[in-house]
């Protein structure tokens, strides 16, 4: 029951094989973790400072499992791939569609979570309702930051293919898009549902989604290329996946948060 609920959410999650096979011991290995901390629920800094979040739940959960010792690093996004891609730091994570492109710099886990991409309007948005009526009116604006799965999504699978096209304003964070949003300087964001259902539900009504999904994409954790650790990491997913804890996570951050803590 608990499944077919987050695949009708989008947060289907993902069976690894080999879930029963023992976890190796890693022995205090200290590892860096690059964060970026604006990608709520997975990771984001809570009411009291704190970083916290899905996968800050999950990587300490890894580490217990695998007798790891985290430090976590804070990183923009068009940074992150960069830098651990030349091992300035071990693993980054932060909602990272596995992608062939992305895989000629790092290395991907095995999937913890897979999402669709959703598209948030205003809560009075009432000019169009998918994405057909929104590319047929010229006059609308799309918030996008360049290299992300939503700008290629908004630039292909919503507009007309051209990465240049004039309806797609840039941003540097999705934050920076999802704020001129809100003030009406553009029309759209599109997000995976994952962060989309925690703006939205956060929001108190300034902020819907509609249409229907355009498309799914699989999330893993980075690596320099060649990474010893990736074996171990996948194989400790495979443990939480078998063991319900990666279902546990989702339910705390996609539906318990925030609801009268």
């Amino acid at each position: 029951m608990m499944k077919a609920l987050f695949t009708s959410l989008g947060l289907a999650l993902i069976a690894t094989a080999g879930a029963a096979q023992t976890l190796p011991d890693l022995q205090g290995r200290e590892i860096t973790v690059a964060t970026e901390n604006a990608y709520p629920p997975l990771q984001f800094v809570g009411p009291d400072g704190a970083a916290i979040g899905w996968e800050y739940d999950a990587m300490d959960e890894i580490a217990k499992r695998l007798n790891l010792s985290v430090t976590y690093g804070n990183i923009s996004w068009d940074a992150m791939i960069p830098a651990v891609s030349e091992g300035q730091f071990d693993i980054g994570m932060t909602g990272i569609t596995i992608r062939e492109d992305r895989m000629e710099m790092v290395d991907f886990s095995d999937p913890y979570l897979t999402s669709q991409m959703l598209m948030i309007v205003r809560g009075d948005e009432d000019r169009f309702v998918d994405a057909a009526s929104f590319a047929a009116n010229p006059d609308l604006l799309m918030s996008a930051q360049p290299g992300t799965t939503p700008f290629y999504v908004g630039v292909y699978d919503v507009l007309d293919g051209d990465e240049a096209n004039p309806r797609i304003v840039k941003f540097e964070t999705f934050g920076a898009g999802l704020a001129a949003l809100r003030t009406g300087d553009v029309d759209l964001a599109l997000s995976d549902s994952t962060a989309a259902h925690g703006y939205v539900n956060t929001s108190d009504g300034a902020l819907k989604i509609i249409g229907e999904p355009l498309g799914t994409e699989d999330f893993g954790f980075i690596f320099p290329k060649g990474s010893d650790l990736v074996t171990a990491i996948n194989a400790a997913i495979a443990s939480m996946e078998a063991d319900g804890t990666l279902d546990a996570l989702s339910t705390k951050w996609f539906f318990e948060y925030g609801q009268g803590e």
